[in-house]
């Protein structure tokens, strides 16, 4: 089970990365209400994605 969570963690922080880093260079999903926020969301999923591999790496 917790190898599906980190599994889970990855897929959010890349859907969290992509989602942001368009909006932040196109303006396309939510109209770059803020470019403060993109960027905070794209460091904190990339915070995520870094500690759900590292977990993912250390369960093998």
């Amino acid at each position: 089970m917790s190898k599906a969570m980190t599994i889970g963690g990855m897929v959010v922080a890349a859907l969290l990365v992509t989602m942001f880093g368009v909006d932040f260079f196109t303006d396309i999903p939510f109209g770059a209400e803020s470019k403060m926020m993109n960027i905070g969301a794209i460091t904190a999923g990339a915070i995520l994605g870094y500690i759900s591999f590292s977990t993912f790496r250390e369960q093998k």
